[in-house]
């Protein structure tokens, strides 16, 4: 598929997420269902903090907005901020002297994310509509970038670095909790459009990561990983795409990894 294909059935995915979410149901699945990659992410002093749709819209792999280590006054954007709960996490840390940025696409997701923000009474934080493969901000306009399984799901990762590099202020940290590889993956769950959604298919080997982000101009990277999955928990992944699981399932077996990003834009 085309980049513009795959980004209108991401968009058109997490659509029906949001609006999943605004009848009370989980974004992910259904109320019955654990995700073994998006569930127990957050503290309970950060679940008391949030509405209930805040928590229940979450889609990531990571808790980027404690693993970032924000200060009061920073100025932070999370690219792909779908129902918000990374907003208003940061907008908390970083204090009234600073400003949390929310970049998402998806007027659904974005309709979501302000009205959490309404409830959850955050004036520090504001929701733009735009890609994050063109960031509609200034240039050196942020202190750290945030994100949270929404890279993996661009066609054109390396324009994403580009426009983080570009709106980060020198010495500017990259911060983002994203799924990646380790060693090689059956062809057939890269061209597996399903799995797009499932934050599989497009997720970069641990050392093109790496690489992408030297050649978008970053240093200081590292890739952490912060859940390994399992052949089992692999399973209930390709049930989504319409893959013989069984078979599939032991050759990625430890191969999928929730990780935390780093990088620093150079001063």
């Amino acid at each position: 598929m085309s980049n513009e294909a795959i980004k209108e059935k991401v968009r058109e995915n997490y659509a029906r997420a949001a609006l999943r979410v605004a009848e009370g149901e989980c974004a992910c699945c259904g109320p019955s269902r654990t995700d073994p990659i998006t569930s127990d992410l957050y503290g309970d002093s950060d679940k008391a903090a949030l509405p209930a749709k805040a928590l229940a819209a979450s889609l990531g792999c990571g808790n980027p907005t404690a693993l970032a280590e924000l200060k009061p006054g920073e100025t932070v954007l999370d690219l792909g901020s779908g129902g918000g709960i990374d907003v208003l996490l940061s907008a908390r840390r970083v204090g009234p002297a600073g400003k949390a940025y929310g970049l998402d696409m998806t007027d659904e997701m974005l309709a979501l994310a302000r009205e959490n923000q309404r409830k959850a009474g955050v004036q520090n934080a504001e929701f733009l509509k735009g890609e994050i493969e063109n960031i509609p901000l200034p240039d050196n306009a942020v202190d750290v970038i945030i994100s949270n399984c929404v890279i993996n799901l661009s066609a054109d990762k390396d324009r994403v670095l580009a426009e983080a590099f570009r709106v980060l202020r020198p010495g500017g940290r990259f911060a983002v909790s994203d799924i990646a590889v380790r060693g090689e993956i059956p062809a057939e769950i890269r061209r597996n459009i399903e799995l797009w959604f499932g934050c599989l298919a497009g997720a970069l080997q641990e050392s093109e990561y790496r690489a992408k982000l030297a050649a978008a101009g970053f240093d200081e990277i590292d890739v952490e990983a912060t859940r390994v999955y399992t052949a089992e928990q692999a399973k209930e992944f390709f049930a989504s795409g319409n893959l013989e699981a069984g078979k599939i399932a032991p050759l990625v077996d430890g191969k999928f990894i929730s990780a935390f990003v780093r990088a620093r834009k150079p001063l």
